[in-house]
């Protein structure tokens, strides 16, 4: 038998707590001492402990818990309750960490110490893409990177059917606005340059064929999800020299390896 205060200690839960739940019949004590009143618990209650506290960190009240543990949930229904609640924790860790790096990339746009970017002018010749079209409500980064993260992954599966395709560059996304007024959206495409077969299985893959242009260009490194300094800066430079931007805008994946912040992203603005 375990005191009470050993039981917290290895359930990793307050004395205060375990009182609590005796108090409303949750999780009783194997016993009670008659003269002191003192709570003794045997360590096979750790199991009825450890669903008490799982159930309750997935959100549910203590009453609802009660009437879960009544109805015998069984420990398999209880591991999918918590593998589904860590999905949706992991999926807000990760948007809390996104949405962390849109505010560092908006507080280093502030920083006016930053030399000046090495803004290439460069002609881009006519090139033929391949890829897959979305739309997304606007440029607000919680509208674009759930519309354009997958839609590059769902390119990299279509490729990988398409037998009547060649790739031949890198992953290119495209920008651009449609619409007006409260109508606007952005259409975003996830392309490679390819050679297309004239007969060949293109897997759902649509044909972009984009003109020559010229293009002001700037390379950035770093966290995609970062890349708000560099497309400001790029734009002031556009600003600032007499030029026009275009549409759409580009960015060419140069390098991607497993840890984003290596990434080599090239920014290119076509000039009208």
């Amino acid at each position: 038998m375990l005191s009470i205060g050993d039981f917290a200690r290895h359930g990793r839960v307050s004395v205060r707590m375990l009182r609590h739940y005796d108090g409303i019949g949750l999780l009783r004590p194997a016993a009670v001492d008659p003269v002191t009143g003192y709570r003794s618990y045997e360590a096979s209650q750790f199991a009825d402990l450890n669903q008490i506290v799982a159930l309750k960190d997935l959100g549910f009240s203590l009453e609802q818990v009660a009437t879960m543990i009544a109805d015998g949930i069984s420990p398999v229904e209880l591991r999918a309750m918590l593998t589904l609640r860590r999905a949706e924790l992991e999926q807000a860790l990760a948007d809390s960490t996104a949405r962390l790096r849109q505010v560092e990339a908006r507080l280093h746009s502030l920083d006016s110490s930053d030399p000046a970017p090495a803004v290439v002018i460069k002609e881009l010749p006519a090139i033929r893409l391949v890829g897959l079209t979305a739309t997304a409500a606007s440029f607000v980064p919680d509208d674009i990177s759930p519309v354009i993260r997958p839609l590059c992954a769902e390119l990299g599966s279509r490729l990988a059917g398409a037998d009547g395709v060649h790739p031949a560059g890198r992953l290119t996304c495209l920008y651009q606005r449609t619409g007006s007024g409260t109508e606007e959206q952005v259409v975003l495409r996830a392309t490679v340059p390819a050679a297309v077969d004239a007969e060949g299985n293109r897997n759902g893959l649509d044909v972009y064929d984009l003109p020559a242009v010229q293009a002001a260009t700037l390379v950035h490194h770093g966290p995609i999800d970062q890349v708000l300094p560099a497309w400001q800066a790029l734009a002031r430079w556009i600003d600032q020299n007499g030029y026009h931007p275009a549409e759409p805008a580009r960015e060419l994946y140069l390098d991607c390896p497993d840890d984003p912040d290596l990434w080599v992203t090239e920014l290119q603005e076509p000039l009208v």
